[in-house]
């Protein structure tokens, strides 16, 4: 629906209702970005001639440490005043509040606690999953722009969506900006990976991934409504200062390599 040049968006976040049960398309976007992303692992793995049933396994690891990082960073990075005034919110997942740096925290932990378990390399089964990992991101913001939440700022631009949920301002969509930069760096890794996937050590997808995602993820927030309940004096949002451990990270994990 167009009105004055911009598209409006009004979509019902509840794709499904059936009596009292609700299913909400971030849900199923959610679900759908992991299928995704474990049916391109399974290929990962048979293409190295791995165990793919070892897949099944290590989601629900990661179902749990992403749920739980990225719950965790929300109430106590970006709304610590509200949430520790009232502890036991930090259980309502369902009333909404994921933090993807959180998320991503939360996986790197269930894929090296599920690596020892399992005695497989660490940095080998990491470099794998962000070879996939662009797939869940992506339909995690698609998921975000249907629940009209992570907003951008006001603009004048051609493309820019009123999110009437909100208000009735054209804003940039910053979510598919988000979801469009991590598809094509979904496509990056896995051109990288075919080329590269016996001359690298394996800390290099990790280092190129980390790299890719966050300094995509630093830019991006100058588009963005501030996503915390409070301000920084710095000129940085909240959402930058945490992407810039991931950027270093993954440059000495590339320099590691190189080593």
């Amino acid at each position: 629906m167009v009105s004055n040049s911009y598209f409006i968006s009004n979509i019902d976040p509840i794709a499904i209702k059936i009596g009292f049960i609700s299913i909400h398309w971030y849900g199923i976007l959610f679900a759908s970005g992991l299928i995704g992303g474990l049916y391109l692992f399974r290929y990962i793995l048979r293409l190295e001639n791995r165990e793919p049933d070892i897949a099944e396994e290590l989601l629900g690891y990661l179902i749990v440490g992403i749920i739980v990082g990225a719950r965790l960073t929300h109430c106590l990075i970006y709304e610590p005043d509200y949430y520790l005034s009232h502890p036991l919110e930090i259980l309502f997942v369902w009333k909404g509040g994921l933090a993807s740096h959180g998320g991503l925290i939360g996986a790197v932990i269930a894929t090296y606690i599920f690596s020892k378990r399992y005695s497989i390399s660490f940095c080998w089964l990491l470099s794998r999953l962000s070879i996939v990992g662009g797939v869940f991101a992506t339909t995690v913001r698609i998921g975000n722009f249907f629940n009209s939440e992570i907003l951008g700022k006001v603009s004048n631009m051609p493309w820019s969506v009123i999110f009437l949920r909100y208000d009735n301002l054209p804003r940039h969509p910053v979510q598919l900006y988000e979801a469009l930069s991590y598809l094509i760096i979904t496509t990056i890794m896995w051109i990288l990976y075919k080329q590269y996937a016996k001359s690298k050590n394996p800390c290099f997808f990790v280092g190129v991934f980390f790299i890719l995602i966050f300094t995509s993820r630093f830019f991006l927030e100058y588009f963005k409504l501030p996503q915390a309940d409070y301000s920084l004096s710095i000129g940085l949002s909240v959402g930058q200062i945490l992407s810039i451990p991931f950027i270093i990270i993954g440059i000495i994990m590339m320099q590691r390599n190189e080593k």
